[in-house]
Formats: C-alpha cells, sequence, structure tokens
C-alpha cells in the first residue's frame, strides 16, 4: 500500500468527517444542517471523500457474534524485502490489518477466523510465506475498547 500525499481538508469536510465518525448512517440532511449546507453539498462532498481515498464508510461487525470465536494480533520477524512480504500476507484473505512496523517485530497482523483449527492451518500459511522468519501471536480475550472517532485533527 502506497503513502498517499496528504489532502488538504478544509473545516467544513472535517465537520462533515466528524459528523459520520459520531453516526456513519446520518443523513445527508441532518450532516447539512449540523455543518450550514445544502443535503446535495453534503452529498457530493462526502462523495469527493470517498473517491479520493479520505475515508470510507463501511459496517464494523462483533467477530464473535457472527462465528469468529479467535481474533488476535501476530507480530512476524522478516528478512529480506519487508513490502514485499507484507503484500503476499495482505493477500492472505483471514488477515484484515497489515502494518510494516519498527521495533520488536517488523510486521504486525490482525486476523479473525473461526475455531483453533482454521486458526493453526492461518499460521502454517502465514509461516511459509517468503521472508517470514517467526511469528508470535497475541490471542484477543476480551475487546475493553474499539473506536474510530480520533477526529481530523
Amino acid at each position: 500500500m502506497e503513502r498517499a500525499a496528504r489532502v488538504q481538508l478544509d473545516e467544513t469536510a472535517k465537520q462533515i468527517i466528524e459528523q459520520l465518525q459520531q453516526d456513519g448512517r446520518r443523513s445527508y440532511a441532518a450532516i447539512g444542517k449540523a455543518v450550514g449546507l445544502s443535503e446535495a453539498a453534503v452529498r457530493q462532498r462526502v462523495q469527493k471523500l470517498l473517491d479520493t481515498g479520505v475515508m470510507q464508510i463501511v459496517g464494523v461487525t462483533d467477530p464473535l457474534m457472527l462465528g469468529f470465536h479467535r481474533q488476535m494480533m501476530i507480530g512476524v520477524k522478516c528478512e529480506g524485502d519487508l513490502e514485499k512480504t507484507a503484500d503476499q500476507l495482505a493477500a492472505i484473505d483471514e488477515i484484515d490489518y497489515v502494518v510494516i512496523t519498527a521495533g520488536s517485530f517488523d510486521i504486525l497482523l490482525e486476523l479473525v477466523c473461526e475455531d483453533d483449527e482454521r486458526l493453526l492451518e492461518l499460521l502454517g500459511r502465514i509461516r511459509t510465506v517468503p521472508g517470514v522468519v517467526s511469528t508470535e501471536s497475541f490471542v484477543y480475550l476480551k475487546l475493553r475498547k474499539q473506536t474510530y472517532s480520533w477526529g481530523t485533527r
């Protein structure tokens, strides 16, 4: 994933984003009322934010309620081309988060899966990716906080 150029947002765009961070289903009319724009103007601005990749609107689920009983972070130590290894790991469907890091691990992964049998299979696949030297797994036991409302600064 290439690092995109920073997009300059005006205050109205930031307010629209913050409205959607509070409630991703908020209507364009309600957002318009809050930020002082027409419904059509909000629709156009939201579409531009989506098209430029500044934001995305998604439904976030609780994996446990959908039958995914294992959620975990995996620290990966690598050798060779980190970006190539990260791209190969990102191609595994069950992995929903891949980041190249500085520190004890070269790459961090997050994944969800149905059970320990599937987890064991995925760990085997991860460990066979070229460049992966070792992994350390951190199983999530209980989620205490998850937020997407960091604002726009």
